[in-house]
This record gives structure tokens, C-alpha cells and sequence, in this order.
């Protein structure tokens, strides 16, 4: 799909927007611009089997994300997004790459509310912060099983710290779907690109 091309072609030199120069964000945003106008699947929340699942992100503006690249001797690794709609949750997480045995990661759970066929409010409540070798991280899908199954890692493994959801909040909108593509929008004018896994 012309557009969609375009848009990979442009995302995929940046580094996840660490490095784009202020042409680089305008031609990524008219091209997810033009692939929001061509959305296939309207009704994103409805299609659970495209929508649920692991997601790989390609690009943001959101700079709390990007900041993470900041850490001394860390750089950011891959960052993911899981979304279990059955459950009505959404996990980020995000591997950073650090020292032999000292790369880490930096995982937060979030609840879901759909608030429109587009949109979700999104409210965080956990938090978990460690070594992966020390919280046994394998893959993005076994840590949120370990994150749904243990209620509290243990300090000896990582920081694991409740959010206040009430302070932390804020929507996401899909405005683009397909089988392995998804585009969205965040309340803080947060363009994100993901691919799914």
C-alpha cells in the first residue's frame, strides 16, 4: 500500500525518533497522515484479533519515552506495547541496554477503558524497574505473564511500585489499523508507530 512504504522507509533511519532532524518528524507525520485517512479497520477496538497482541514501536514524539535514552551508561533498547483487550489492560516496556549484566528494563500496567470505537483512557498502576537477568525477562509476553502472575517482585529482583492512577491518566486513539501496522495518538499530541510482533 503506497503510503505505507513511505511511512516504514521513514521511520525505520531515526532510531525511534531519538535521532530525527525537524524534517524527518514532518515527512513521518504527513505520511501517518495519509495512512489515517486510508484507515482499514474504522472500528479499531472492535477487531480484537488485529488489535491484541505484542507491538514493537518504530517511532514516537512522546519525549518520556525518549528520554529513557538518557540514562548514564544505558542506551534504549526495543520498547513494546502489549495490549490484552480480554483483560482490558496495555503494557509498555521498554529494554535498555546497558554493561554485560547490567541491562535493564522499565515496565508500567495500565488499565483500559474503551471511550469511543477509537479511543481508550488509559490509567497506569504499576510500575517495575530492574536488572532483566534479575527479573528473569525472556521476551515481552513472558514478562506480562510474570506481571499478571506475581502480584510484587521482590526488591532483591527490581523495584516494583504502585502509580496513582488518578494522577498518572490519559486516552490513546488507534487511527490506524491493519494485520501488522498500528498508528496511534496520545493526549499529549504523542504521535505513535508500531509494528506488531
Amino acid at each position: 500500500m503506497l503510503g505505507k512504504t513511505e511511512l516504514l522507509e521513514a521511520v525505520a533511519p531515526v532510531n525511534r525518533g531519538i535521532s530525527s532532524s525537524p524534517s524527518d518528524r514532518t515527512a513521518i507525520q504527513a505520511a501517518a497522515a495519509t495512512l489515517e485517512g486510508r484507515n482499514p479497520t474504522p472500528n479499531p477496538l472492535q477487531a480484537t484479533d488485529r488489535l491484541n497482541g505484542d507491538w514493537r514501536l518504530l517511532y514516537t514524539t512522546s519525549s518520556e519515552l525518549l528520554n529513557i535514552d538518557r540514562l548514564p551508561l544505558a542506551s534504549l533498547g526495543p520498547i513494546y506495547q502489549c495490549i490484552r483487550l480480554g483483560e482490558n489492560r496495555i503494557y509498555n516496556i521498554a529494554e535498555v541496554n546497558g554493561p554485560p549484566l547490567l541491562s535493564g528494563l522499565v515496565a508500567v500496567a495500565a488499565t483500559l477503558e474503551a471511550v469511543s470505537t477509537q479511543r481508550v483512557n488509559v490509567g497506569f498502576e504499576r510500575g517495575v524497574i530492574g536488572l532483566r537477568q534479575a527479573l528473569g525477562y525472556e521476551s515481552p509476553a513472558q514478562f506480562v505473564g510474570a506481571m499478571q502472575t506475581t502480584s510484587k517482585f521482590s526488591l532483591f529482583q527490581g523495584i516494583d511500585f504502585r502509580i496513582n492512577r488518578d494522577r498518572q491518566a490519559g486516552w490513546l486513539e488507534v487511527t490506524y489499523l491493519d494485520d501488522d501496522l498500528r498508528i496511534g495518538r496520545g493526549n499529549q499530541g504523542s504521535l505513535f508507530v508500531l509494528q506488531k510482533v
